[in-house]
């Protein structure tokens, strides 16, 4: 089977960087394994530069469809799917900010929100080009979108692959806990269409009859601990005392949006609507990429470096500020140290009952010898989830660089650094090339899923 690939919420292009074992700037250059016919990237908050789109033009040239047009940065809700290039593997980071860990669970909107309901654009692409692979990711919380219906978005995207002919698995990985550079918990996709080979050697493993209304617990086990897609890339065993869930998807598409709510576990499949999930622990004996080994040795642009007023505003000791009883002035809460701190806070809710809010401290600077924290889309932003360090030439504390932010992600060195504006090179600004990593993923956990991607594309 052809190596053919459509790439949608391109981003800078972390699936085709993983695909491609894509790790500098250089190998940009070499012919591509995975042949990407055509992707898209719009981002409507931008109003005059599509950096996200003209960064992956710059490294990556333009794709037209089969009308000559380039539509590879429009509305993907308003391109005409039948007129895409045929491919054989849909991949996609879909958007992701309305289960975002920046915001509670409690306040996501799921798949009714902004960019929630831009899943029917996936669904569209699969009616409209059928292909026959599909690898897709998400945020962990996806599994448990919206908190007062758990599991319903997650049902849905089923679903729909249920109904365009998909057998679906999925697992959550944290990539640090497979020896790479941060701790991102990503829910990933893969799902195949039913007459694939590939879908009939699933099939035999969990010995399928037709029309059967249950599978074999132990052949469904096996394909999820270790004959399965992410079993093979991503090795697990079953959490202690942990049983396999069932549960079956009702059929129709109103129904499952109106009244279904399921507990999915970290790894599972759905077979013709039968849902199979159980919750399970990873199995790493390997090396760990530390934030340290991804850090900047030499000179770093003063830029970057914190001054000290804004590092501590008492002893750098305190790590826990308590306002119950009178506030700190705005220059002490305008440090590093406070917005890290644990705080305890008088707090008015809206029906106007009074109490007070705390949260803990985290640790002011980030440690050498441990991943990343999970990178946001504010990383460099005044703000708890930023990561600050200690630069390891001078001592001083500072921001990541961008070049440190798209290492934590597994790009190329400088990825993110040029754009291509019509005839025009321009960089990046800086916050923008840190909000392109945050909103990206690890593309190590993609090239390390493209040795099994490309043994099932060998064997069709």
């Amino acid at each position: 089977m052809k190596k053919t690939v459509c790439e949608l919420f391109a981003g800078v292009g972390g699936f085709r960087c993983g695909l491609n074992s894509i790790r500098t700037l250089d190998d940009i250059k070499r012919p591509e394994k995975w042949d990407t016919v055509w992707f898209s990237q719009w981002e409507p908050s931008e109003k005059k530069t599509q950096y996200a789109h003209d960064c992956y033009v710059y490294h990556f040239g333009t794709s037209l469809d089969n009308n000559g047009q380039d539509t590879t940065n429009c509305n993907i809700e308003d391109v005409d799917k039948n007129a895409l290039p045929d491919f054989n593997l849909l991949v996609g980071g879909f958007p992701c900010q309305d289960y975002s860990v920046a915001s509670s669970l409690a306040t996501s909107k799921g798949l009714e929100g902004k960019k929630g309901v831009l899943w029917w654009s996936i669904r569209e692409t699969l009616e409209a080009k059928k292909p026959p692979f599909v690898l897709l990711e998400n945020v962990d919380r996806l599994l448990k979108s919206p908190a007062k219906q758990r599991g319903r978005d997650f049902g849905v995207i089923l679903a729909c692959f249920r109904d365009e002919g998909y057998t679906v698995e999925w697992r959550v990985i944290n990539a640090a806990d497979y020896g790479y550079q941060q701790r991102r918990r990503r829910t990933f996709i893969f799902a195949y269409k039913n007459d694939t080979a590939y879908a009939e050697r699933i099939r035999i493993k969990v010995n399928y009859v037709a029309n059967s209304e249950e599978l074999p617990t132990e052949s469904i086990e096996k394909v999820l601990l270790a004959d399965g897609f992410f079993a093979k890339s991503f090795p697990v065993e079953k959490a202690e005392k942990q049983k396999l869930h069932m549960k079956e998807l009702p059929e129709g598409l109103g129904d499952v949006s109106e009244n279904f709510s399921f507990g999915f576990e970290n790894t599972g499949v759905m077979i013709d609507g039968m849902i199979y999930t159980i919750k399970t622990n990873p199995i790493y004996l390997g090396g760990q990429i530390t934030l340290g080994d991804v850090m900047e040795y030499g000179d770093v642009e003063e830029k970057y470096f914190i001054p000290e007023s804004r590092l501590y505003y008492t002893d750098p000791e305190v790590t826990h500020s308590d306002e119950s009883e009178e506030r700190l002035s705005r220059e002490e809460r305008q440090t590093w140290q406070y917005i890290k701190g644990a705080k305890k806070l008088p707090r008015k809710a809206a029906n106007g009952h009074e109490y007070i809010f705390s949260e803990g401290a985290i640790a002011m600077v980030d440690a050498y010898d441990k991943p990343a924290r999970t990178m946001l889309t504010s990383e460099g932003s005044f703000s708890r989830s930023t990561h600050i360090v200690k630069d390891k030439k001078t001592g001083r504390i500072r921001l990541l660089t961008p070049m440190e932010a798209e290492r934590i992600q597994g790009f190329p060195t400088n990825h993110t650094k040029y754009c291509q504006v019509g005839e025009e090179i321009v960089e990046m600004p800086v916050n923008k090339r840190r909000f392109m990593m945050g909103n990206a993923l690890v593309v190590n956990l993609v090239e390390k899923m493209e040795e099994q991607l490309s043994e099932i594309f060998d064997a069709e």
